[in-house]
């Protein structure tokens, strides 16, 4: 999945010559928590976020505030050095990069236009979707070595049992490497069947630990 395809694409801007006024204005209006700042021509050259907006406003406590400072243009604080992505970049990509630089919306540009916003949310709804957890199913948790076809083998097992798999996760076993785990979410209220087959079979079934099924 490519980013163009979850970005937000219905995105405001403000131009380096607005005001704080302006910008809080603004996100109010749309309520939005990010706005990217363009110059003339469209193009990008900064951000500003509603935490910007807050450190440059007077606080509601001071006596006598300085109002003034709500008519100094956006440029003043807006952070210059952006990171951005392109449509075409990959969403498990620019996940990790909302992970290590601990941020919180990225403008998607082509052409130093901003043609959408992506935010952390954006990337929470899309786990949902991509790991089916907004459907009717259940999920099953399976060990098995690390080794080739073991994926292959126990989707064989569920489709003897004529059930739809919504979704498939692999990751590695956190105490030997010498195993992995595989997350299913099938399309099932009731996976007992399934998780007995997958038992005789020989393979450690992790999730979900149920009644009357032996792990």
């Amino acid at each position: 999945m490519v980013i163009e395809e979850i970005m937000n694409r219905n995105v405001f801007s403000l131009e380096e010559n607005q005001t704080i006024a302006d910008a809080i204005k603004l996100m109010r209006e749309k309520n939005i928590r990010h706005l990217p700042i363009v110059n003339s021509e469209g193009e990008l050259t900064g951000i500003v976020s509603d935490r910007d907006i807050k450190d440059a406003s007077p606080s509601i406590l001071d006596s006598s505030p300085n109002k003034e400072v709500l008519q100094s243009h956006l440029s003043s604080i807006m952070k210059k050095d952006v990171i951005t992505a392109h449509p075409l970049d990959f969403v498990e990509e620019i996940s990790t990069i909302f992970y290590e630089q601990r941020i919180s919306s990225i403008p998607i540009v082509d052409n130093r236009k901003v043609i959408g916003m992506v935010t952390e949310t954006d990337m929470l709804h899309t786990l949902i979707l991509l790991t089916g957890a907004h459907q009717p199913s259940s999920h099953i948790e399976v060990q098995v070595a690390n080794v080739s076809g073991q994926l292959a083998d126990i989707t064989q097992i569920i489709k003897k049992r004529n059930v739809n798999i919504i979704s498939v996760l692999v990751y590695p076993c956190s105490h030997d490497e010498k195993y992995k785990n595989i997350v299913f979410r099938i399309q099932t209220m009731n996976p007992t069947s399934v998780i007995n087959d997958i038992k005789k079979e020989g393979y450690e079934v992790l999730w979900p630990s149920m009644p009357g099924v032996q792990r």
